[in-house]
């Protein structure tokens, strides 16, 4: 097991603990400790006073990436297999056992298991890339099974160690963002047998209000973007000169459909300076894919990369963010050129295929948009507006008639709450209204903690065609979320209440119950709006980028 740790003096131990909570299944616990300027290293060192299995290599200056350190654990490690955790990550129980296992029991040079995206502190767990991990399996190839390129991670696997150095494996070197994308290509051009197992393996720490946001999390900066679209090209890169041209076509395919999206779904949120940077980067990263990438790809990931092949310059930013929500959801207007569905009437070389006509996807799969407004009523009720919107008359064909509405918890539990109401139809859409009685929605979602939110989804039922299930879209008077509300309720005394756009633009309901926590609310805005003077706060100067992660390097 080999760990890279970088100024994480907080996290570092309970990492190092998971790893050699194992067993003897993990003969040795290789730490890299970059250069810190926190006490990381000592706390390294102590430990290993400790434990014989724990090794500890002090690098001087610290790498400015993640790549050379765990270089560095790899060449210090002797056990014939090898994992990488990082320092602010955890390793379930029995997680090297079921990769080791996996990996003697077929004899391949590397084992894959599921990785788990846990948001904190809330604890709410995220399967990752779980359709390649939903049964144990043996690849003969990745050639034969591109799926695996949709997983970039290099934690959640075991490697034989005489596998990466025999074939010359290694991370890129210095201040390289993404990492995990060269890496990963290089394990898999060199055409490995993989096993994967279905068990959870690696626990992903996903902290979005640490004071220092990890590399995937702070893409405030079209730096982010740049360093992700080059990493992304190394990767084709690799596939190509070891000549598979399906694994670089399958690399271009799975940043259409994940990288791509994930990027356009926040040009909102960012200024236009970002925006025209960002759309030259994803122009010029496009410009080299063939058609048949596009092709490859889901519906809305294509649509997204002809517009921005077809335009050269930024438009309809809010439209493409929709669009490239999961789900997806295609806003009006609706525009056609020869009959066909085009993105709009200035750009009618991009042509929404499998909209309408032969090989149409089922109403079901259809990108609908569902717009959703929260408006207050007496006492702690709101009423929800729903409107939908038809979609070149697929959805009229298919005749809704009914909405079912679905508040889902966003908590460990997952306790959904569902309404149902009928829909009327009106020019281009059906509406619904239904009335939400809020204090008792918050009584369902009683947790650790004062704040609840609810996300708001709905199944939209029709005659022909089966169920639609989608998220809603929040409208917002102004175009911007109301301040939070305070209502009086018998049974929860106080309720703070607003709903908000979350992320991709899906409505989103915050609750907060109880005296106590609407005046600590109430609280927090008073500072906000009477600001006390106090001294900026010290930050520390960052060498590099931050590399907390930890070898893994596994023996039999």
């Amino acid at each position: 097991m080999i760990v890279i740790g970088y100024d994480d003096a907080g996290h570092i131990a309970h990492a190092i603990r998971s790893a050699l909570a194992q067993g003897p299944v993990v003969a040795e616990v290789v730490a890299v400790d970059d250069a810190s300027t926190d006490g990381t290293g000592d706390i390294l060192d102590r430990l290993a006073k400790r434990e014989p299995r724990l090794k500890v290599v002090h690098r001087t200056v610290n790498s400015g990436g993640c790549g050379t350190p765990r270089n560095d654990g790899v060449r210090a490690a002797t056990a014939p297999y090898v994992m990488f955790l990082d320092s602010d990550d955890a390793l379930p129980p029995g997680a090297v056992a079921a990769l080791l296992g996996a990996a003697l029991r077929h004899d391949v040079p590397v084992a894959a298991g599921l990785c788990v995206r846990r948001e904190l502190p809330r604890r709410r767990d995220t399967p990752w890339q779980r359709g390649l991990y939903r049964r144990p399996a043996v690849h003969g190839s990745p050639e034969e099974h591109p799926a695996l390129l949709h997983d970039t991670l290099c934690v959640n696997k075991l490697y034989a160690r005489a596998f990466l150095t025999g074939h010359g494996i290694a991370f890129p070197e210095g201040a390289f963002h993404y990492e995990d994308f060269v890496f990963t290509a290089r394990v898999l051009a060199a055409g490995p047998r993989v096993a994967t197992v279905p068990d959870p393996v690696y626990i992903w720490h996903v902290r979005r209000n640490a004071a220092r946001p990890s590399i995937s999390l702070d893409r405030g900066s079209v730096a982010n973007w740049q360093a992700r679209v080059l990493a992304h090209q190394h990767g084709v890169d690799v596939f190509l000169d070891a000549g598979s041209k399906p694994l670089a076509h399958a690399a271009r395919v799975k940043f259409l459909d994940h990288d791509l999206r994930m990027y356009a779904r926040e040009l909102p949120s960012h200024g236009p300076a970002y925006g025209s940077a960002w759309w030259r980067v994803a122009r010029d990263c496009l410009a080299a894919y063939e058609e048949a990438d596009l092709c490859a790809a889901r519906a809305p990931a294509r649509w997204i990369a002809r517009v921005v092949l077809s335009s050269p310059v930024p438009r309809d930013l809010e439209r493409l963010a929709q669009l490239a929500a999961r789900p997806a959801r295609l806003l009006p207007p609706y525009a056609e050129a020869a009959g066909r569905p085009v993105w709009a009437p200035d750009l009618p070389e991009v042509f929404l295929d499998g909209l309408t006509g032969p090989g149409a996807k089922p109403a079901r799969r259809l990108p609908v948009t569902v717009d959703a407004a929260l408006s207050r009523g007496l006492g702690p009720r709101a009423r929800l507006h729903l409107r939908v919107h038809d979609l070149y008359g697929r959805l009229a064909a298919a005749r809704p008639h009914t909405v079912d509405v679905e508040l889902r918890l966003q908590d460990r539990d997952g306790t959904v709450v569902e309404h149902t109401a009928p829909l009327a139809a009106e020019e281009a859409g059906w509406t619904a209204a239904l009335d939400v009685d809020l204090a008792g929605l918050s009584t369902h979602g009683r947790r650790p903690g004062p704040a609840q939110v609810w996300d708001v989804r709905v199944r939209i039922r029709c005659e022909h065609g089966g169920t639609l299930r989608t998220a809603v879209r929040g409208v917002f008077n102004g175009g911007a979320a109301p301040r939070p509300g305070v209502a009086v309720s018998a049974r929860c005394g106080v309720l703070v209440a607003q709903p908000y756009a979350a992320t991709g633009g899906s409505l989103a309901l915050r609750l907060v119950p109880g005296v106590r926590s609407a005046a600590a609310i109430a609280e927090r805005r008073l500072r906000k709006r009477f600001p006390l003077h106090r001294p900026a706060p010290f930050r520390k100067h960052r060498p590099g980028l931050r590399a907390p992660d930890v070898r893994p390097s596994t023996g039999v």
